[in-house]
């Protein structure tokens, strides 16, 4: 038998056991804290971040303080990955290592969308009970169509039943079938759910199908995010033994949470939930549904393009056991379900003008095209503007810096926090505007190289760095600043973006004249100033276009799909449809990367 240590968490006070020699990192995924671990425990990444209180356990050991600041080493901080415990332990969780109240984006706009639900309920009248079994009537009011397929046991069960009865007729497998029988009237008690899986966040609402009214929503963290907050890391977390058990199991357990709040706060019962629709990336789909997601790290892989359909007992997910869930349509291994109903949502694939559509969260996704065709990308960009990767990055929750200004003449720095509260890092939002800020006050050169010399630049251990906000004013006592490695992950990044979109533009011959309308979905469109991610050289300055922010399109996309049959047919035109070009193996994308690694890029998608 295995000998087992005891882990305490500060100022959680989360208490778990596990096995002698396991990591800390171990420790807190057992115990379900939602802590930042961006490369999933391959100790790259260096922001999982604990301090040490009391116990046994190699928190001093140059393999779990490399990387450390001496101060950090000093108040006895260590590496959660590379940590190994040996006996009992208490540690405590730093705030920058939290992730508390995030910011997440719950919009969704169902309104237009008109009411064809895959899920219906229709009261029985039946001939009476007086009648032999195999004589009884039944029609099902207001009903048309093929017959609905039912069991010999629900045959049973409505023909022996002398009350009123309400039956829910499902059609998501391409034919009706009776889902549920319920007592009494429940025509105007139609219930369901759609979910945006993200990588990082799960957003739920609950509709009621008979109206399309939005009863509830809700969200919480993807309780995947331990294993990694990139796409790669997961799949190759799934790889270990048991991995993909455990990230399906994260999976499900976060949709479940999210609708155990809207349930709650309803009081509908999860058997009463009928129907279920999911927007998600490609990954995120093969990891909910326990497919081997190893296949997608292969440049070119054929993804089907069908939705994924299957029941919620399979997944194990809180709604009707004979309800379906059903996944909309993947493109590629990196543009899924989730840029389809960002689509569906933008109503792009139905308009005769040129749109761009662009959806950046932890991946970047990029779609041209319009009613005739439709073209897209992906490009790992995402993590840089939601504060992956940067010294003091952090996701958009309560603390985060979500913007900031300059003075040029005496760059003196002014920012805003989520929530008002002292600073603990810098969100995505806040990058991208510091950094165009920098470039303005000639703190940035061209290239996107920090300036010695100039003010608020000085001389760091791995070279020169911008202080954002000194220590006297942060949450955790320690400066927020942006390093020279720090811009060139985020020049990496926006030449991504940037070199990603001119690949499309190049092939299909379009100029930024020709653009009329760019569709920004997520929390990117909501939150960030357009100005700054031209004037930066994210995206391109297209002159002609107006820009939409869509709020939350897969959300959006997925509602539209649960009340609609057109929609899900629609979905599933534009992911047949919808070409995709593979930049790993592009050869045009080295040339237009190169190009969008200066500042702002390329003169022609600039200056006109």
């Amino acid at each position: 038998m295995h000998e087992t240590v005891r882990v305490v968490f500060h100022p959680l006070n989360n208490v778990v056991t596990l096995a002698k020699g396991s990591t800390v990192l171990d420790a807190i995924r057992l115990a379900d804290i939602q802590f930042v671990s961006i490369c999933g425990g391959k100790g790259e990444c260096r922001k999982c971040k604990v301090i040490f209180v009391r116990g046994s356990c190699t928190y001093s050991s140059s393999e779990s303080t490399k990387g450390l600041l001496p101060d950090e080493i000093a108040s006895k901080y260590c590496f959660a990955c590379t940590t190994r415990l040996i006996g009992d332990c208490e540690f405590m969780i730093p705030v920058e290592s939290r992730i508390e109240a995030p910011q997440i984006l719950n919009s969704a706009h169902c309104h237009e969308v008109p009411l064809l639900p895959s899920v219906e309920k229709f009261r029985v009248e039946s001939g009476g009970t007086e009648q032999p079994l195999g004589l009884r009537s039944i029609r099902l009011s207001g009903y048309s169509g093929e017959r609905p397929h039912l069991s010999k046991q629900q045959y049973k069960q409505l023909v022996s039943n002398p009350g009123p009865v309400t039956v829910t007729i499902g059609r998501s497998l391409g034919y009706p079938e009776v889902i549920d029988i319920e007592d009494g009237d429940m025509t105007g008690k139609n219930y369901a759910i759609a979910i945006d899986l993200g990588t990082t966040t799960v957003v739920g609402i609950l509709v009621n199908l008979s109206n399309g009214n939005v009863c509830a929503s809700a969200s919480a963290l993807n309780r995947q995010i331990t294993f990694g907050e990139e796409l790669i890391t997961r799949i190759s977390a799934a790889k270990d033994e048991g991995g993909k058990e455990r990230l399906q199991k994260a999976a499900t357990d976060s949709i479940n949470a999210v609708i155990d709040r809207m349930t709650a706060e309803t009081q509908v019962s999860i058997n009463a939930l009928h129907d279920v629709c999911i927007a998600g990336n490609t990954v995120m789909i093969y990891l909910l549904t326990g497919r081997d997601p190893s296949v997608l790290e292969l440049a070119n892989t054929a993804i089907p393009h069908e939705p994924v359909i299957v029941r919620a007992r399979e997944l194990r997910l809180g709604a009707n056991p004979d309800a379906c869930v059903y996944c909309l349509p993947n493109v590629s291994r990196f543009v899924g379900g989730d840029v389809v109903g960002d689509i569906i949502a933008s109503g792009m694939h139905l308009s005769s003008d040129l749109s761009l559509l662009i959806d950046l969260g932890t991946n970047g996704e990029l779609v041209f095209g319009n009613a005739d065709w439709l073209a897209s990308a992906s490009c790992a960009s995402g993590p840089a503007f939601e504060g992956a990767g940067i010294t003091s990055g952090i996701r958009a929750m309560r603390g985060a810096i979500d913007h900031v200004s300059i003075d040029p003449d005496t760059a003196q720095v002014s920012w805003t926090t989520i929530g008002d509260e002292k600073p603990k890092g810098i969100c995505g939002s806040g990058i991208i505007d510091a950094a165009a800020e920098m470039v303005r006050s000639g703190i940035l050169d061209f290239t996107g190289k920090l300036i010695e010399g100039q003010p608020g630049v000085r001389k760091g251990s791995d070279g020169p760095e911008f202080v954002l906000v000194r220590k006297e004013n942060t949450a955790h006592g320690r400066d927020i600043m942006i390093t020279r490695q720090d811009m060139a992950y985020l020049m990496d990044s926006k030449a991504a973006v940037c070199g990603a979109i001119g690949v499309l533009m190049k092939k299909y011959r379009i100029s930024v004249a020709d653009v009329r309308h760019v569709f920004l979905a997520g929390a990117f469109g909501a939150y960030t100033d357009m100005h700054n991610v031209v004037s930066f050289g994210i995206i391109p300055r297209f002159f002609n276009a107006a820009f939409h922010p869509v709020g939350n399109g897969a959300l959006s996309g997925a509602c539209a799909a649960l009340l609609s049959r057109t929609r899900r047919h629609e979905a599933e035109s534009v992911a047949r449809k919808m070409a995709y070009i593979d930049l790993l193996t592009d050869s045009d994308f080295i040339e237009e990367y190169s190009a969008a690694i200066y500042i702002p890029g390329k003169k022609e998608y600039f200056h006109g």
